[in-house]
């Protein structure tokens, strides 16, 4: 992923192996049994995705704000050329 430099990188985590899970939960109904990547949106900015297995709630998160879809949406469009 371009600006993340490999220090800075989480490690991956799993839903197979307990121990190797991330510590991070689902923000409403708090299970652990999440998917959590971070991404670079178009605008070059870095947003946190989460993904509740139990729940299906998603979340996008940059610097510690929850991002609507919208704001994502917006986020994610190519300037006109």
């Amino acid at each position: 992923m371009a600006g993340v430099s490999g220090a800075e990188r989480e490690p991956l985590g799993s839903l197979t192996q307990r121990g190797a899970r991330g510590e991070r939960s689902c923000r409403a109904c708090s299970s652990v049994r999440v998917t959590h990547i971070v991404m670079e949106l178009t605008d070059g900015s870095l947003v946190d995705f989460t993904s509740c297995l139990d729940c299906e709630e998603r979340t996008w998160e940059q610097d510690g704000e929850v991002l609507t879809v919208d704001t994502v949406l917006h986020k994610t469009r190519r300037p006109d050329r």
